[in-house]
């Protein structure tokens, strides 16, 4: 069974895409700057996995476009972890769109960064998949959006060119926590701020059933810049 933090590589006839899923227990958890991916995963009968993902979009930008041509897509993935090469390769077919070859690698991303989990303490901010969407403060360029995993404490999460690893603690409505914000693929020039920098960033703010809001610093080098970050609540985990 796959545990921890990937980067997840697919691939069609018509183009590549790239996100990070979070796996624990029986959850595959993730996405990019355009999905979440909500998942399963059970070993197969010889040996392998069986993998389930449902695609929900949260980012309405037209000019990102599906690599399925459909936004809400049912992907049943069958694969096996290759040890020696250090990932795991599956393929899959779209419920949607029969006939449609579906190649999916994942691999590892480190997590040696992250920052100590605090005591988990049940009644805070709900466990599950989020949306985040950053805007950028102070006249500052180069708003983003991914998707984030809070589970008891950690976080987990990324997009297509950066992972995110923290932590979290969270009462009665408010919540504060630690990311650390890192590149898992060259994002080459197309994140400036962030590229090329192992990020710190602080950030506290307020939380809900459906989702949060926040203020952060982030320390990329010697720079120092602030931003805001609104979470929706996409699945349960």
């Amino acid at each position: 069974m796959l545990k921890g933090l990937y980067k997840v590589d697919m691939s069609t006839a018509d183009g590549t895409r790239r996100g990070v899923v979070y796996c624990y227990d029986d959850k595959i958890l993730g996405g990019n700057s355009v999905y979440g991916f909500i998942g399963t995963q059970r070993p197969s009968d010889d040996g392998g996995l069986v993998v389930e993902i449902s695609t929900k979009r949260h980012n309405v930008d037209p000019n990102f476009r599906p690599l399925l041509k459909a936004d809400e897509v049912n992907v049943t993935l069958k694969g096996r972890e290759e040890a020696e090469r250090g990932y795991c390769r599956f393929q899959g077919t779209v419920a949607e769109l029969p006939g449609v070859a579906f190649h999916v690698r994942i691999e590892p991303i480190s997590e040696a960064a992250a920052p100590p989990i605090p005591r988990y303490v049940s009644g805070g901010i709900s466990n599950g998949l989020y949306s985040v969407h950053i805007r950028m403060l102070d006249g500052v360029d180069g708003d983003n959006t991914g998707t984030m995993v809070l589970h008891d404490g950690k976080i987990r999460g990324g997009d297509a060119f950066f992972s995110y690893v923290g932590c979290y603690t969270s009462a009665n409505g408010r919540w504060r926590g630690e990311i650390i914000n890192d590149e898992h693929t060259p994002s080459q020039g197309q994140r400036p701020l962030f590229g090329g920098y192992e990020v710190g960033i602080g950030f506290s703010g307020t939380y809900t059933d459906d989702g949060a809001v926040a203020e952060a610093v982030a320390l990329a080098g010697k720079r120092s810049m602030r931003f805001s970050a609104v979470l929706k609540r996409m699945a349960d985990g």
